[in-house]
């Protein structure tokens, strides 16, 4: 039985991205909705740290991401998008990938714990990813190429592997693996347990560092812990360390976040963490 589609406040939706004009299922809609969603709406995993855990139910993900202005991870990202899409008229499934981004070649397989979108448009199939953090692809990519496909930001490709395709970006020279993409619809009852385990499990980064993205199309702003990094689209990057004060006002002034006054445990903890990890190895 296929799901039924939750009603999603559309005008509210495109207040919180900026997002003016008629809207109608076409590709140059679904480009744009994708650019401003991802340069509106944080990916961030704040809710975690903070032991509130994550509820994907349409309402709470709604009042969270829309009514509050805060961001989310994946299946708050593109089970909201799935909705949007869905009530401006397009044909949209969903998915599950298993992430291998930064994972060594002979890394063991991890669980499908990331949620994307397969969205039809006049008969063609596009992936279309608004949760995938820093690297998301900011535009729809065709599923059925496996040629190189540009975007404002990096170059994808989509390459078949057992069972279904490896979404790759280009990073200089190399192809670089961001996660393997099954092509199996998913309902929205799927997604309960690797959301669970993704917001609850000791192996999971997103409970012991802090991640935050947001992409302009000047910009992909990053922070991992108290480290925050910005690259340009022409590929020009700068890091640095923010102390908890710095830590703050960037969650506020560049991602756009309503601080909360109990947040700042979790900022400290950050910028603790980034500290540790900036140290040399003592000696044995």
């Amino acid at each position: 039985m296929p799901d039924q589609p939750e009603a999603v406040d559309l005008g509210a939706y495109c207040a919180r991205i900026g997002r003016v004009g008629a809207l109608a299922p076409t590709l140059e809609t679904l480009r744009t909705l994708q650019a401003q969603h991802l340069a509106a709406i944080p990916f961030e995993n704040l809710d975690i740290l903070l032991g509130r855990g994550i509820d994907i139910s349409p309402q709470a993900v709604d009042a969270k991401l829309i009514a509050a202005r805060r961001g989310g991870y994946c299946f708050e990202h593109n089970g909201l998008f799935k909705r949007v899409l869905e009530a401006v008229g397009f044909r949209v499934e969903g998915l599950l990938a298993r992430v291998q981004w930064m994972a060594p070649p002979d890394a063991p397989p991890q669980p499908r714990t990331h949620m994307a979108l397969r969205v039809s448009v006049e008969g063609r199939p596009w992936l279309v990813d608004v949760g995938f953090g820093g690297n998301a692809p900011v535009a729809p990519l065709a599923l059925d190429s496996g040629a190189p496909q540009s975007t404002r930001h990096e170059t994808y490709r989509l390459q078949p592997v057992a069972g279904g395709l490896q979404l790759q970006a280009r990073l200089g020279e190399t192809w670089a693996a961001l996660y393997e993409l099954s092509p199996e619809p998913q309902l929205a009852v799927d997604y309960e347990l690797p959301n669970w385990y993704t917001a609850t499990h000791p192996s999971s980064h997103f409970r012991h560092q802090l991640s935050v993205a947001l992409t302009t199309p000047e910009a992909r702003y990053a922070l991992r812990n108290a480290r925050l990094t910005v690259r340009s689209s022409s590929g020009e990057e700068t890091r640095r360390r923010l102390d908890a004060s710095e830590l703050e006002a960037t969650l506020r002034d560049t991602f756009g976040l309503p601080v909360e006054t109990n947040w700042r445990g979790v900022l400290e903890r950050a910028v603790a963490a980034e500290r540790e990890a900036a140290l040399p190895p003592t000696a044995g």
